[in-house]
């Protein structure tokens, strides 16, 4: 039963993604798709970037640090590299670091 369902969730997942390609394949984008298309990520990253910090006690042990010097190195990093797997993953790496290691 379990990989039936597993099976299913995939064809939709696949069929989801899979839609736009098969809508728009002979068709010219409209505008409103490639704006949603230039717009979106950028949205999307600040919303991330604001869920994360909204809980940073500043009054407290650690003030939040280990968040906001992980910002300030992956600002750093997608600016010298701007590659954004990179910046994730440093980013992430540096945040456990100081998380475990420094303020631990």
């Amino acid at each position: 039963m379990i990989y039936l369902i597993i099976f299913i969730v995939a064809l939709v997942n696949l069929f989801t993604r899979a839609l736009p390609f098969i809508v728009f394949k002979d068709a010219k984008l409209p505008l409103w798709v490639i704006r949603l298309g230039e717009t979106l990520p950028p949205a999307i990253m600040i919303i991330l970037i604001i869920y994360c910090i909204k809980y940073i006690n500043l009054t407290s042990y650690n003030y939040g640090l280990p968040e906001l010097l992980s910002i300030a190195g992956i600002i750093i990093v997608h600016k010298l590299k701007r590659n954004i797997l990179l910046s994730i993953i440093l980013g992430t790496g540096l945040y456990m670091f100081l998380v475990q290691a420094v303020f631990g």
